[in-house]
């Protein structure tokens, strides 16, 4: 085969429809007309520390949701009580 240059959105899709869709690497590369050896390749690099540096960020990501959330929950809670505070005050001038 001749060496062929491939956009990055060919390699996205090629890589996803192996790894999220779980076709063969064969069957995949045959199918888009392309060695199976540069596919793998793809697969490769897509696992990369990169790959895992998005995950690291998701993962922290869901960490600072579940932390705001707390908060939010406690901030709420607070609220809460000042506004009956503030009707039971509001109910008794002495």
């Amino acid at each position: 085969m001749a060496r062929r240059d491939y956009s990055d959105e060919f390699r996205r899709d090629a890589v996803k429809q192996v790894v999220e869709n779980g076709y063969g690497v064969i069957e995949t590369a045959k199918r888009l007309g392309m060695h199976p050896d540069s596919l793998r390749n793809w697969i490769r690099k897509y696992k990369s520390p990169q790959a895992e540096f998005e995950a690291k960020v998701s993962q922290e990501a869901q960490d600072e949701i579940k932390r705001l959330q707390k908060e939010l929950k406690r901030v709420t809670e607070e609220r809460d009580i000042l506004k009956k505070a503030a009707a039971y005050f509001a109910s008794n001038p002495n």
